[in-house]
């Protein structure tokens, strides 16, 4: 059965790489929104933005599960932590200090995502480059 990334699915991607390709064609969907059209967009969710941070938080499930469907949170979540990780990499060229490096991951996506005239193609690429580096990484 083939992976279907919308944020409608109930198939939560649970790897680093799968959750970069899902935000890559989530972004592609909705597109990025800036500024006080944060939530502006389709594909967006009551709670997330439409921009590379939210999208990578509705790869991972967030606001996506269903009821009566068994998901391995802790295996989904620490992907998702791995992917901010890759992705803070790619976007800033160096990996981030590992005492800080949950908020500094954040802080590094969400700056580069602001600055003007990003594009969802721009996102889209680092997504799945990043992606690429994941798989890469584990030959």
């Amino acid at each position: 059965m083939p992976t279907h990334h919308t944020p409608e699915s109930i198939v939560i991607a649970d790897t680093p790489a799968s959750i970069l390709e899902w935000a890559a064609r989530h972004i592609e969907h909705v597109g990025i929104h800036q500024g006080p059209r944060l939530f502006d967009g389709p594909g967006r969710t009551a709670t997330l933005p439409c921009w590379p941070r939210g999208a990578l938080e509705v790869a991972a499930g967030h606001g996506r599960g269903t009821a009566g469907r068994t998901y391995d949170w802790d295996r989904i979540d620490r992907a998702r932590d791995q992917a901010f990780a890759i992705l803070a990499k790619v976007l800033t060229g160096h990996p981030v200090d590992p005492a800080t490096a949950k908020a500094r991951h954040r802080e590094a996506i969400d700056r580069w995502s602001a600055e003007p005239g990003r594009t969802a193609a721009d996102a889209a690429r680092a997504f799945r480059t990043a992606a690429a580096r994941v798989e890469h990484s584990l030959f």
